[in-house]
Formats: C-alpha cells, structure tokens, sequence
C-alpha cells in the first residue's frame, strides 16, 4: 500500500466519531460476563509501517474460559510460560498456535492471579473491507494477528477494541467448539453467538 495511503489509515484512525476506547474496567470481569458484552464491539488492529493500514472488524462471535477449574482453559494445566500472560490482569492479548496453522486471539478477563480469557472466535469487516472472518484462524490471518501480538495490551495503539452503543446484537448461547476432551466442561453453554451476522462460525441449537 503507498504511503499516502497508509498515512489516511492512520488519519481515520484518531476519529472514530464519538466511540470510545474500552477501557481496563470493562475487561476486568468474569469471562462469563465479558464474553456476551464483547459481541459488537469493534476490534480494531493497526499495522504499522509503510505498508501499514488499519483493520476494523465487529465481534461477532465469542467463548469465555473460566479459571483454572475448567478443564477447556488452557490454565487448568497450571501456570506455564505459555499462559502466564492470563494470570495477569484483564485488559491484555493472550495469542496462542494451535495445529501448525491458526494464531488464536483471546482477551484476557478479570483480574490479576485468576486465569480468565475469551476467545475471538468470529467477526464482520467493516467499512467496506473484503475478508471471511468466520472462524479464529480466518479472523487472526485476515487482521494480521500473531503469536508475536501474546501480551499486547489493548488500551494502546497496536490492537484495541471500540464500543459501539447504536449496535444492539441479538444473543443466543451454546456449548463451545472443539472442547469433547474436557470432561463435564464440554457441555458448558459458554459460547455466545449474535444471531444478526452471518460471519459466526457454527450455528448449533
């Protein structure tokens, strides 16, 4: 992309009109209460540099893990390297690689020494850009989000989300996806999906 036009990116980017950065607080919670209240929001990823431009996508899609009891969450199997960012406090990226393939972006909940996380698992482009992100591997390809983004705190510039009061989504809640080996934790209704978006990854009842 030409500079002139990455520049614009950035220029459009300090707008926004009259929607607001989320803030620390609203992070802070259980996974179970910010996993529904993430759907409509708008997740924002600026890359930077000369090819650099701004991705806008609306939530639509969301899991929560619940502490180091639910045998789905990463945490269950105790505090490692790979998940000491969820040990922190809400309001931080936990990133992960599964399958030699798929970044899984996650939002880490509540507050610091209680493992909490919600998965992005689906989201629609906004303002007329092109990309399926129906699915966590999808959307993380298609908004440029790595493992190198574990940790990026989501007040800052890199990765952020914006509120967006005038988009009310319609909520349904089921089990989440790919968890069979969890135990009773597999039949948990901890996955909520906004019934309005065609983008969410699997329908079930």
């Amino acid at each position: 992309m030409p500079a002139r036009q990455a520049r614009k990116d950035f220029r459009n980017l300090q707008g926004f009109g009259s929607l607001k950065k989320l803030s620390y607080q609203f992070y802070q919670r259980p996974a179970i209460e910010l996993a529904p209240d993430l759907l409509g929001k708008i997740l924002v990823r600026q890359v930077r540099g000369r090819t650099g431009r701004a991705y806008r996508a609306r939530i639509v899609e969301t899991e929560a893990y619940v502490g180091v009891h639910d045998l789905a969450c990463h945490a269950s199997k105790g505090r490692t390297r790979r998940t000491e960012v969820m040990f922190g406090s809400g309001g931080y990226a936990y990133v992960y690689f599964i399958y030699g393939m798929y970044s899984m972006f996650n939002i880490v909940a509540s507050f610091e020494g209680d493992a909490q996380a919600v998965l992005i698992r689906a989201a629609e482009p906004l303002n007329g850009w092109k990309a399926d992100l129906s699915g966590p591997g999808k959307l993380t390809r298609a908004m440029r989000i790595t493992c190198a983004d574990n940790g990026v705190d989501l007040s800052g510039k890199e990765i952020f989300l914006l509120d967006d009061p005038a988009y009310q989504p319609v909520i349904a809640t089921t089990t989440r996806i790919g968890v069979d080996y969890a135990q009773e934790w597999k039949d948990a209704l901890l996955r909520f999906v906004d019934l309005n978006s065609r983008a969410v990854s699997k329908i079930r009842a």
